[in-house]
């Protein structure tokens, strides 16, 4: 008995539906896999009781395969209404093989596919992390592509177009409130974790990062005040940075007395302050007070350099001055 190409088709959507019981088996063998794993390695180690870890640690991965499946399940069933157009798609499949059919697209789906975005869209800003929020931006790109692609059909009524486009608005109004808040978080998160960093490189570097997320959200929205201030505060914060690194090795050079290389330490400072310092205030401040410190320092090497002879003269005129 020969199988048409729609009953294949219709068993691949399905066998591509999420679900929830497979999600457990894989759950489940990953934990039992990780168990033997476990045991093996410990029994091997010379663990007197390898199953006791073992158990715990294929535990563990239970309870957070449990905890983790409402998410990635709604997650999951989002992204397949969001391509498979949902329930009405797989019932184009009743039409009798071999006849020519013009593709649909159905405004019902259309509209449950953007209820599953916007509930997606307020468990993102429930969340504590910017990740989500840069998963919902391509969850939008996706939903605004696919609506794209209907309105330039020719098969949508003026009432399915409507639909369709109010939709899609509401998608890139999601989408731009996504990307933003991604971009904020984490060059906020980013910035701070620079400004717990120890070497001067980290620092630097982390900083970076959160400007790599600041140019990527200003490639969709380059018009965007509140991305380019903040790419403005963390370039500030680059070069106060560095500024204080060479400060800080020129008051170390002037404790120990080598007053010429700090005198080198302030210069480097003085250079990178007003290189990359684009506050006026904050940049005419800091050379104020780096010239102060350079001439202070300046005062301080040629009094170290006057000759011994001319030292011991000074003193004995002064003893007689006292004597006198």
């Amino acid at each position: 008995m020969s199988i048409s190409g729609d009953t294949v088709r219709r068993r691949a959507s399905r066998s591509r539906m999420p679900s929830s019981v497979g999600y457990m088996f894989a759950a489940i063998v990953a934990a039992a896999v990780l168990f033997f794993a476990l045991w093996w390695m410990l029994f091997t180690g010379g663990d007197e009781a390898p199953w006791i870890t073992a158990g715990l640690a294929a535990s563990l991965v239970l309870v957070v395969a449990l905890s983790a499946r409402e998410v990635v399940m709604r997650r999951a069933w989002t992204r397949y209404l969001l391509e498979h157009g949902g329930p009405e798609h797989s019932m184009r499949g009743s039409v009798e093989p071999g006849v020519f059919r013009k593709k649909t697209y159905s405004a019902t789906a259309h509209t449950a596919a953007l209820r599953a975005l916007q509930s997606q869209s307020a468990e993102a800003d429930a969340s504590s992390r910017p990740e989500p929020h840069l998963d919902m931006f391509n969850l939008c790109q996706g939903f605004i592509a696919r609506a794209d692609e209907a309105l330039r059909s020719n098969s949508l009524t003026a009432e399915k177009r409507s639909i369709f486009r109010a939709g899609q608005e509401r998608a890139r109004a999601l989408e731009k409130h996504h990307m933003l808040t991604w971009a904020r978080d984490s060059s906020v998160a980013l910035t701070h974790e620079a400004q717990r960093r120890a070497r001067l490189t980290d620092k630097i570097e982390t900083a970076y990062r959160a400007l790599d997320c600041l140019d990527a959200a200003l490639k969709v929205y380059p018009a965007e005040s509140e991305l380019n201030a903040s790419k403005s505060a963390i370039w500030e914060f680059i070069a106060s940075v560095k500024v204080a690194h060479w400060v800080e090795l020129a008051e170390r050079a002037a404790f120990k007395g080598h007053y010429r290389r700090a005198i080198d330490r302030y210069k480097d400072a003085l250079f990178y302050l007003n290189r990359d310092t684009s506050n006026d205030e904050v940049r005419i401040a800091g050379a104020e007070r780096i010239g102060r410190e350079i001439e202070t320092l300046r005062a301080r090497a040629r009094s170290s350099q006057t000759p011994p002879d001319a030292k011991t003269s000074t003193a004995n005129s002064n003893e007689k001055d006292a004597i006198n």
